[in-house]
């Protein structure tokens, strides 16, 4: 890559990481490109020259958050940590996410060509991602070998809806989380019943 094309990238990059601190605060409708331009230091043609559209732009962004986390989920499911640190970790860092995105920005992705792309990422890389998960608290014991794996997904889900409302973790503080990752795995008895 020669400094022309260097350069390119590197304005290309200040200009994605301009609109996702915009989108996070505001939401992608209540952003123009013009806010975008301002705060990357370049004009909204620069934008349109690259992306095409704020359309375009909105999907490089949103493809490029996701790629971002899921190789951050990837560096937690094959760290040599235990199997409870991981879900705790993942945990963590979907609720600090949580808080620094606005509603609106999740909201605001409505587009058609947006949710396709969402779609297609969580089908090719986050359910692969994880079924690993799962697959090592069940070769860990952590997992109960009768619970199907829908069940865990759904489980999954409804703690990832959750989370996905910060209000609710506002002044909540660190132990509170670790007690929430505890109930996470051993429900209210409080560990595993040994028979």
């Amino acid at each position: 890559m020669d400094g022309y094309q260097r350069r390119t990238e590197k304005k290309k990059e200040n200009i994605r990481k301009a609109a996702f601190e915009l989108f996070a605060t505001y939401g992608v409708e209540k952003v123009s490109v013009a806010e975008i331009a301002k705060k990357a230091n370049v004009s909204p043609v620069t934008i349109y020259n690259y992306f095409g559209s704020k359309e375009d732009l909105t999907k490089s962004v949103i493809e490029e958050f996701f790629n971002t986390e899921m190789e951050k989920f990837n560096q937690i499911i094959n760290a040599d940590i235990s199997y409870p640190k991981k879900v705790e970790k993942i945990l963590f860092d979907r609720m600090e996410l949580t808080k620094s995105i606005s509603t609106d920005f999740i909201k605001s992705i409505t587009d058609p060509g947006i949710q396709k792309l969402i779609e297609e990422w969580t089908n090719t890389k986050a359910m692969p991602a994880m079924m690993e998960l799962i697959e090592q608290g069940r070769h860990g014991g952590y997992i109960h070998p009768n619970i199907t794996t829908e069940a865990i997904l759904l489980y999954f889900h409804i703690f990832t809806e959750a989370i996905q409302h910060p209000e609710l973790f506002a002044n909540v503080n660190k132990q509170t989380i670790i007690d929430i990752g505890h109930l996470f795995f051993y429900g209210l008895v409080g560990q595993p019943k040994k028979d």
